[in-house]
């Protein structure tokens, strides 16, 4: 079955204080009615940045090219039936996320039962994976939301002026040889496992509707045996999910089945793929 990837953005702000954890990724589980231990995220394009009434910083969300401001005194809900209609896409919640504004602070609240959504920064370096009744702050200036229904993946940006927080880029941010998650290294081969994966959404400029390659199509393009690339891709989603990546696995020793989006949604979002990696693509390994 060929899975579809929607590219849009949103970008949202808020006032306050977040604990922020740099380890790449932390879940946000706290109910909807307390405040949320996550790391949100940032989008490819820049909303007007201006204040709103009494004092609220303002927000607007993008998607697929198109913009609407929120209003701090109505929540905006997202998903199959909310006022940004994403989709008719029977596996996506009438209502899934909302954002509204209280206490000071701009919110991201996951109103679905079944779905998650993985929120970062715009420089992926900062990721939290929303879980149902789980909300957090929108802190930065450019924030990105992936989530996947069924075959379909979505990407949202949020974009709020005067950001609360900003991540500081280290002065030198070249690497050489593998590439490390914290205590996690990937090999040049189980690295192109995920760009074989996420190719259509790396090579896109700007928004609109990709195909996620299934996983015969990802073998094919890299020349292996689907016994190689299954056994690759069995390694690059235990290493993530041993180092806390969430949705890689459905329960103890059990693959999640919808791993690939999983996996291209979080490398996506923490850039732990880019355009620069397509090069991979054509080498021998």
């Amino acid at each position: 079955m060929t899975e579809t990837v929607v590219r849009g953005s949103t970008a949202s702000r808020a006032k306050g204080d977040i604990r922020v954890s740099m380890d790449h990724q932390q879940d946000a589980v706290t109910p909807a009615g307390g405040p949320a231990t996550g790391e949100p995220a940032g989008g490819d394009q820049a909303a007007p940045a201006t204040a709103g009434a009494a004092g609220a910083t303002a927000m607007h969300i993008e998607f697929c090219g198109e913009w609407s401001k929120l209003d701090q005194d109505k929540p905006f809900t997202i998903g199959r039936g909310g006022d940004l209609q994403i989709d008719d896409n029977p596996y996506l919640h009438r209502h899934f996320l909302q954002v509204a504004y209280g206490d000071g602070l701009w919110w991201l609240t996951n109103t679905g039962s079944q779905l998650s959504a993985t929120v970062s920064d715009a420089a992926g370096s900062v990721q939290a994976f929303l879980a149902p009744g789980a909300r957090l702050p929108l802190v930065f200036a450019n924030t990105t939301v992936l989530f996947t229904a069924g075959p379909t993946t979505y990407e949202l940006t949020l974009v709020g002026s005067e950001p609360a927080f900003q991540v500081v880029e280290p002065v030198d941010g070249s690497t050489s040889g593998e590439t490390t998650i914290g205590p996690v290294a990937l090999t040049d081969s189980q690295k192109a496992v995920i760009v074989a994966l996420a190719e259509p959404l790396l090579r896109r400029d700007g928004t609109g509707t990709s195909a996620m390659p299934s996983s015969k199509e990802a073998a094919a393009r890299l020349g292996w045996e689907m016994t190689r690339f299954n056994r690759k891709l069995d390694n690059v989603c235990d290493k993530l999910d041993r180092r806390g990546v969430r949705g890689l696995r459905g329960g103890p020793g059990q693959l999640a089945t919808n791993r690939r989006a999983r996996l291209v949604e979080h490398a996506v979002a923490s850039r732990l793929v880019t355009p620069e990696d397509l090069p991979l693509l054509d080498q021998s390994l």
